[in-house]
């Protein structure tokens, strides 16, 4: 299913592309459209999770490095019968994690300094669990895709608004006008959306493979309470709304009607879920 969805977000992020560029340049635009989208699948596919990690400046660690962190993904992949993925540490006080890659061979897992300061090891264990079942369910890279994906929206949005003005005065300029003002309106609340039907469903599934791979789902739901707590008092500056759908926690700010467009289910309804999960343990 994660395939399907990956297939069919590039098919849609290359059609994106190839409209933009008929708007902009005909024929023409279309073709370099084009090229410009098979060059944006396959960087999203090879190197997205590069781009990611190179965004929040993530530093590869090894056993020597960060033994106890190292340790402990090593131990919880044998667990969950994955190869050991890539571990990265990022310098930022905000708690949070997520994993990217394209597939569990070439996975990687990064947590931020502050949560490795306020979480015990079991609470520990619990996040690195939830990220090791999004490599375990392959949601890792319709993760990493969906980044690129909105960021695409984004910049396909502020394209639209560039057509808008130069287009005047053309042939095309009540095609051009009607095209871009849609692009505009739509494309960022397309984008908002995507993200939303992407995460919700996965955190919930991740959060139960990650209970069963570290153990202790009542651990996992006492670091999800404390880094929902973190996070909306000190959200994760560096934060792009691109890639909030990776992190365990939503790392941006936003409270009353910006809830409802949360890249996350509420952070009481995955602790009561968790609880509930406990109670078979």
């Amino acid at each position: 299913m994660n395939t399907l969805k990956t297939v069919f977000l590039m098919t849609l992020m290359m059609g994106l592309f190839i409209f933009v560029g008929d708007l902009l340049g005909g024929r023409s635009g279309m073709t370099i459209a084009f090229m410009f989208a098979l060059a944006m699948n396959f960087g999203s596919y090879w190197f997205s999770d590069k781009v990611v990690l190179a965004m929040y400046k993530a530093k590869e660690v090894n056993a020597e490095s960060a033994p106890k962190l190292y340790g402990l993904v090593e131990e919880l992949s044998q667990r969950a019968s994955l190869p050991m993925p890539r571990v990265y540490v990022i310098e930022n006080p905000t708690p949070n994690a997520f994993a990217t890659g394209r597939d569990a061979q070439h996975a990687a897992v990064a947590v931020t300094t502050g949560i490795l300061q306020i979480l015990n090891t079991e609470e520990l264990a619990g996040v690195l669990g939830h990220e090791l079942a999004h490599v375990k369910h392959r949601d890792i890279l319709i993760g990493t895709v969906v980044s690129t994906f909105v960021g695409t929206i984004t910049f396909v949005a502020n394209m639209a608004g560039w057509a808008m003005m130069f287009s005047r005065g053309s042939d095309r300029d009540d095609d051009n006008g009607l095209g871009s003002l849609f692009l505009m309106i739509v494309a960022p609340i397309a984008a908002t959306l995507l993200q939303l039907a992407i995460s919700r469903s996965r955190e919930f599934g991740a959060d139960e493979g990650g209970a069963e791979i570290s153990g202790v789902p009542l651990s996992l739901a006492s670091a999800l309470e404390k880094l929902s707590m973190q996070n909306q008092a000190h959200p994760l500056q560096s934060a792009k709304p691109a890639t909030a759908h990776m992190f365990i926690v939503n790392p941006l700010s936003g409270g009353g009607m910006m809830k409802l467009f949360s890249t996350h289910p509420s952070t009481e309804e995955r602790v009561s879920r968790l609880r509930q999960l406990a109670k078979k343990y």
